[in-house]
């Protein structure tokens, strides 16, 4: 209904510029009975449902470097290629703390806090691949435990996770789906809707 809605919409504007012009009389449109909108639930996995897909990734090397992608993933709300794309030279640690720097939609960069329990896992990941973040190549992948020098593709990335749903019985979805949770989280913990908007990169 939203869709027809938005169609619909988008004809009207149009008459009524034919009829400014006085290319046409009349807006057919006018005649139209607009469809109700529906307002839909959020999308996005819960907190437990995360749980739930983290659950059922196995302890193995491949699966330790996608149970960091996917706490990556959740815990800074990036985009599929952000984060696929993320290499050594975008993680720095000052302190306790570590930082990924990326370029996101729209050529914007950014440098912001990777939550410690992503951090950890990453470094699980590259010990499995037998590196530390100090000796690695700036240009280096960081997922590259059992998927060789140019790590993991995104495409098969995406077709692991959509197994990962099936096993935890989610709804298969697209990658996309993981920024939703990432933006829940921080508003159950009290963030402003401007301040998840800014963290999501939301113009």
């Amino acid at each position: 209904s939203a869709t027809v809605g938005a169609r619909i919409a988008c004809l009207s504007s149009y008459f009524r510029f034919l009829i400014r012009m006085n290319i046409a009389t009349a807006n057919p449109c006018d005649a139209l009975e607009r469809p109700k909108t529906v307002q839909s639930v959020a999308r996005g996995l819960s907190a437990d449902e995360v749980r739930r897909l983290l659950a059922v990734v196995p302890d193995t090397v491949a699966g330790r470097r996608d149970r960091a992608l996917l706490l990556v993933f959740v815990l800074t709300g990036r985009r599929r290629t952000e984060v696929i794309g993320l290499s050594a030279g975008d993680i720095s640690v000052e302190g306790e703390t570590a930082f990924y720097s990326y370029r996101g939609k729209g050529g914007k960069r950014g440098r912001r806090e990777l939550p410690r329990p992503a951090y950890e896992a990453l470094r699980a990941t590259l010990d499995d691949a037998g590196f530390s973040l100090a000796e690695m190549d700036p240009a280096a992948s960081l997922w590259q435990a059992s998927a060789g020098p140019r790590g993991i593709t995104s495409g098969t990335f995406y077709a692991r996770f959509r197994r990962y749903l099936h096993a935890a019985g989610l709804a298969p979805s697209g990658l996309h789906l993981l920024r939703h949770p990432a933006a829940k989280l921080r508003r159950d913990a009290g963030a402003s809707i401007e301040a998840v908007s800014s963290f999501l990169d939301h113009s």
